[in-house]
């Protein structure tokens, strides 16, 4: 009987030593989309553009304007058109009005120019980077009777480490969305 309890004590032993028990750490969730795959949008407003079968196009308050809205990731892309009457640099000016609102809380601007003389499409591509409200806003023009704007925003605080693989996809599907972006004749 004592080597019994000599052996319940030893083995006892054996399993109550080691480290206390730490809990394990919060993971971030690894967010993952599908491919996208491109339909054509046709708007009666003389343009026309690819955009990904991961987001609906819904009319918006002004004929004409429409958003893009990504449901999954709680995204809208605000798309706006205006016809050019003489006032074509105010509304470039319009533009960098919104784009530089965001300095405050942007760590970096990236502007990227883009021309498609063959087609008339020009424009500018914003990434703004840091604790913004807006990710990524472009105007495309034919810079004489159309522009078009676009302006990225989540439904949700702005956290950029959590948002970023959202916002790359969305950015790859807008680039998309630029380089198929056509003038109704």
């Amino acid at each position: 009987m004592f080597k019994n309890l000599i052996r319940i004590f030893v083995g006892l032993s054996l399993f109550s030593c080691g480290k206390e028990p730490v809990p394990k750490p919060k993971g971030d969730l690894r967010l993952e989309y599908p491919n996208p795959k491109y339909l054509n949008f046709s708007s009666p407003c003389n343009y026309s553009f690819d955009y990904s079968d991961f987001a609906k196009i819904k009319d918006a308050k002004q004929p004409c304007w429409y958003n893009l809205s990504y449901q999954k990731m709680k995204a809208n892309v605000f798309i706006t058109y205006f016809p050019i009457k003489n006032d074509f640099q105010l509304h470039v000016r319009e533009v960098e009005k919104m784009v530089y609102e965001h300095t405050i809380k942007a760590s970096s601007i990236d502007t990227k120019t883009f021309s498609y003389p063959e087609r008339k499409i020009y424009g500018n591509f914003y990434e703004l980077k840091g604790q913004t409200a807006s990710n990524i806003q472009f105007f495309v023009t034919d810079s004489t009777r159309h522009f078009v704007t676009g302006n990225l925003y989540f439904n949700s605080r702005p956290k950029p480490d959590s948002l970023a693989p959202a916002v790359d996809y969305i950015k790859r599907d807008l680039l998309h969305l630029i380089d198929s972006f056509e003038w109704k004749k």
